[in-house]
């Protein structure tokens, strides 16, 4: 018989240690020959991201100790690297400088010169290598002139390293990303687009012939603009035609540029997001397929409907669109060669995975885990697992918003009978973000401590077309906050949770949401905020170069708005908080500085209103590192339990 215990209180197998000692960041994919190749971030090597090699026979580290395959681009970074007949390019965290290695032959190579001093001089993202010429081609941030960064695609010669930081192909745009070289060499695809647009607002793809010595010839834009998101360009196998993805129906759909021609067609128009926002570089949601045998053009594509992500293939003949059965609802760094498919995915009772696909034969294979611990029976960690449900609840407006809810559970364990279980509202960051619907022993470390779970898919989030998207537009501190709070009512009105022990947590933006929902909302008995905004002014005036207009359309332009974005901070109306809230920052977040949480910490601690403050050495913008992680976790339960939920802990 389980135990009796209130429901926040129970002791789960699940812990901070465990998650962070068992659990890796799993990312970028690449096909090159008949190897499989990845990006892992360690959190026990202190955040360091590797390049790995894998097969059935098992995994190969290509970038040795101590280089650490990571861009600070954009700074959220991204395509830190690819691999061409086996040699990898990396751009190293340490020093921002291009390297190759042929793992395990010889020590990289550095292949830019070295910055002057101890800051990144230039940063490098989303290389190609452009065999016929020699040359490594990709996005290139400069920062030797000091003020803002120059963002170029540039050419660096592979033929002497080290000579220079590269030759600038394409310049005059304050964003470019995505470089594609067509399959004779002959043309180059890129994206480009200008203050104050983020990615996901307005991008301009491009293509341009490139001469006998490779300079890029008249450019000129095939589609996009200022108020169409175009994302994912791919030449086709034969050069005779480009793939995209574009939102211009509302919804961010597959098409075909013929260039012969010049005209566009869409292919398989449907309401579902076949892109994702572009905060870092290189992300991939579909490829070509290249059989080895003739047949018709195919494009492997994954697109995200309702909330749920599905795989399937496109025939470019017949425009149908065949779904893939597999056991994963997300999915992400689609890769293909020949009838093999790469890719990352995940499910609400699969970890984030590493996966090869045989299109042939359906017939799949997991290369590589976030985590092994469901693998240990002997720890039986399953059996704590809860399930997750698909919630959509009224908001303000008369319109509707979504989530995903995590109801309590463990087996040792149930709650009194006149007792209904906290919820932790957890707000993601962008705010142009998701939900994710894949095992995350994060929130099951709560979930196994009786604490419901509800992720919220607020108004402005990804996954349900532009117009949600755009109800952020303006409104970023009432639309988002006002969806936490409404979901939070929606499942004590249905008798899930209890009101009065209703907490919110977030990171970046999530964060803060999370501050102004309990700045101007009484909704919430506390919470949590990683490394959140709580002066919009100071973000507008400090923050790094991709985001620094972001607040023009998120809460209008500055300074001609400077009183509305006063009105939003919930620093400046800190006198109206009294509910405990806990601080987590990154010492070098050069995206959201140390001073936007600590500002807001002294405030707090001059009312006398209970607070806590983690400060972590060797952190930026999200958190990397094992022990940080650990504490992080351990550091807000027991928040909420002495200063919240008032009930006794077992970790």
């Amino acid at each position: 018989m389980p135990t009796i215990a209130r429901y926040g209180s129970w002791k789960s197998p699940i812990t901070s240690e465990l998650i962070a000692a068992q659990s890796i960041a799993l990312s970028e994919t690449h096909l090159d020959g008949d190897k499989c190749y990845w990006l892992e971030g360690r959190p026990q090597e202190q955040g360091r991201f590797v390049v790995v090699c894998g097969d059935a026979a098992g995994t190969n580290d290509l970038t040795p100790k101590p280089f650490n395959a990571r861009t600070r681009v954009h700074e959220y970074g991204g395509a830190s690297w690819t691999v061409v007949d086996g040699v990898v390019y990396f751009s190293n965290f340490a020093d921002g400088r291009l390297y190759r290695t042929r793992g395990g032959e010889a020590a990289p190579q550095a292949l830019t010169p070295a910055p002057a001093d101890s800051g990144h001089q230039w940063r490098f993202a989303a290389g190609i290598i452009d065999r016929g010429r020699n040359r490594w081609i990709g996005v290139r941030e400069d920062h030797t002139a000091g003020g803002e960064a120059v963002n170029t695609i540039v050419a660096v010669d592979l033929a002497e390293p080290g000579r220079d930081a590269g030759q600038v192909l394409v310049g005059g745009n304050d964003f470019v990303a995505a470089p594609r070289l067509s399959p004779d060499g002959r043309a180059l695809l890129w994206l480009a687009w200008q203050h104050p647009n983020m990615p996901w607002n307005g991008t301009t793809l491009f293509v341009a012939e490139l001469d006998a010595v490779g300079n890029v010839r008249e450019p000129r834009p095939i589609a996009g603009g200022a108020t169409e998101s175009v994302f994912q360009p791919e030449w086709s196998p034969d050069g005779q035609a480009i793939v995209f993805v574009s939102d211009r129906s509302n919804w961010w759909n597959l098409y075909r540029y013929d260039l012969s021609t010049r005209t566009t067609q869409p292919l398989a128009p449907m309401q579902a997001e076949f892109g994702v926002p572009q905060w870092s570089l290189g992300a991939a949601t579909y490829a070509w397929v290249r059989p080895d045998r003739a047949g018709p053009d195919r494009i492997v594509a994954s697109y995200v409907a309702d909330g749920l992500g599905h795989l399937a293939v496109l025939d470019l003949e017949t425009k149908t669109l065949t779904p893939i059965d597999l056991p994963f609802t997300e999915f992400g760094s689609v890769r293909a060669l020949g009838e093999r498919v790469l890719f990352r995915a995940a499910a609400p009772n699969h970890p984030l995975s590493i996966v090869v696909l045989d299109l042939a034969s359906g017939s799949h294979r997991i290369l590589q885990k976030s985590t092994r611990i469901l693998d240990q029976p002997e720890l039986g960690i399953g059996d704590y697992l809860t399930t997750v449900k698909s919630v959509e609840f009224p908001t303000t407006g008369g319109k509707t918003a979504f989530g995903l809810l995590y109801p309590p559970h463990n087996p040792d364990y149930a709650g009194p009978a006149d007792e209904k279980p906290p919820l932790l509202v957890k707000c993601h960051g962008g705010p142009t973000g998701a939900a994710s619907s894949s095992l995350s022993l994060s929130t099951q470390f709560w979930t196994s401590r009786g604490i419901a779970v509800l992720d919220v898919n607020y108004g402005g989030s990804t996954g349900f077309g532009r117009e949600y998207r755009e109800r952020l537009y303006g409104n970023w501190g009432i639309v988002d906050v006002d969806d936490c709070v409404n979901g939070a009512r929606f499942l004590a009105e249905q008798g899930l949770i209890d009101a009065q022990r209703a907490v919110i947590t977030g990171g970046s933006a999530g964060g803060y949401t999370t501050l102004a929902a309990l700045v101007f909302r009484d909704a919430f008995a506390g919470g949590a905020s990683y490394y959140g905004v709580s002066d919009a002014i100071a973000l507008a005036r400090d923050t790094h170069k991709f985001e620094s207009r972001y607040l023009d359309w998120l809460i209008g332009p500055y300074p001609e708005m400077a009183e509305r974005y006063r009105e939003r901070s919930p620093l400046y109306h800190a006198e109206r908080l009294s509910k405990p809230v806990i601080f987590f920052q990154g010492e070098e977040d050069a995206i959201v500085p140390p001073n936007q949480s600590e500002a807001m910490v002294e405030v707090l601690r001059r009312k006398g209103c209970p607070v806590g403050y983690f400060l972590f050495s060797g952190e930026q913008h999200g958190f990397r590192k094992a022990d940080t992680i650990k504490r992080c976790l351990d550091a807000e339960l027991a928040f909420y339990a002495i200063e919240v939920f008032k009930i006794g802990l077992r970790f």
